[in-house]
């Protein structure tokens, strides 16, 4: 059985995380990211079939490339953000079950018809953003998680052109670093556990 985690745990990584607008400026090495991506990969996903696919944009060059297909009141946010994250749904994820589910190989075959594919690869890349951004947070960085941009736009600009990324669809976006607290709303209302659940 294990313990639960302690209060200061929960405060950083539930009660007092928030989604920022704004950064502060202090860099993130590309090694606090790497461990932010090992951290978040050992969330759970159906037969293990992981089909997130995570592109870091940190060089100006890169942010360049992305910054047109953002919405006005994203961009600047974005092009400040140490990192900015694509959570892409990677449409062939089945390829990698021999790999991924190495006791049952054949549950690729799970996974054939492109439909089904799709949507098991949205609803659990879903899952992996949100378990990067706990992972994130876990680590000492702030995140902004973002669904304002031109979806066509990204994947063309970003996955198109590369034999490997071809079959990637961008999901979300997600800015990375160090948050400025002058940048965060009052924090909004939650619905009560009798608005929202039940008990059957």
């Amino acid at each position: 059985m294990s313990d639960p985690v302690n209060d200061y745990a929960l405060d950083l990584i539930w009660r007092d995380g928030r989604s920022y607008n704004g950064w502060v400026d202090k860099s993130v090495p590309e090694t606090l990211i790497r461990a932010v991506y090992d951290l978040a990969k050992m969330g759970p996903t159906s037969a293990n079939c992981s089909p997130a696919r995570f592109v870091f944009i940190q060089s100006d060059e890169a942010k360049k490339r992305l910054k047109p297909h953002l919405m006005e009141g994203n961009q600047e946010k974005s092009m400040q953000a140490p990192w900015v994250c694509i959570i892409a749904n990677d449409l062939m994820f089945h390829e990698k079950i021999p790999q991924l589910f190495p006791h049952n190989p054949g549950a690729k075959d799970w996974f054939a018809d492109p439909e089904a594919r799709q949507e098991h690869a949205e609803r659990n890349a879903t899952l992996q953003g949100a378990y990067l951004m706990m992972a994130a947070r876990a680590l000492g960085l702030d995140c902004g998680p973002m669904s304002g941009f031109n979806r066509d736009g990204v994947d063309l600009e970003f996955f198109a052109d590369n034999e490997g990324t071809h079959h990637w669809r961008s999901n979300f976006l997600c800015a990375i670093g160090h948050g400025d607290d002058s940048t965060i709303f009052e924090r909004s209302p939650r619905l009560a556990f009798e608005e929202a659940c039940q008990i059957l």
